[in-house]
């Protein structure tokens, strides 16, 4: 069974993706209803986009993982199949109050999809795997 973000954000997502094709129209619009949805963290996120933070990791099996440099300077792993990340804020607002849909480094990681703005990694599955068991 998939894993699927409320529809709201699904819908949020889609349109900016939309506007990102079409070039003509600014996406400016959305940005009012980024914040409605996402609060403080959709200013964040943008942050972390504009810093280029987000990097696509992926390996020769297929397996994708997404790594970001929070505002700390402290990297997260983020998984967008599942929608989770290893960040705190993840873990207690998300997962444990229920008080936000996703943390600012899962929201940079799919603004920055959207945006075609996520920098690529390509390494070993070995090495993925030493990224998830969080080996250096």
């Amino acid at each position: 069974m998939a894993v699927a973000l409320p529809a709201v954000v699904e819908e949020l997502l889609n349109e900016m993706a939309a506007a990102m094709r079409e070039c003509a129209r600014s996406m400016a619009f959305l940005f009012p209803r980024l914040k409605f949805v996402f609060g403080s963290s959709a200013v964040q996120a943008l942050d972390l986009v504009d810093r280029q933070s987000i990097t696509l990791i992926s390996s020769p099996s297929g397996r994708r993982v997404y790594q970001v440099i929070g505002s700390s300077g402290k990297t997260y792993t983020c998984l967008a199949s599942c929608h989770y990340c290893s960040c705190p804020a993840f873990a207690f607002s998300v997962l444990r109050k229920s008080d936000s849909l996703l943390c600012k480094h899962l929201l940079a990681v799919y603004l920055s999809q959207v945006m075609r703005t996520c920098q690529q990694l390509s390494v070993s599955d070995k090495q993925l795997t030493d990224i998830l068991m969080e080996k250096k």
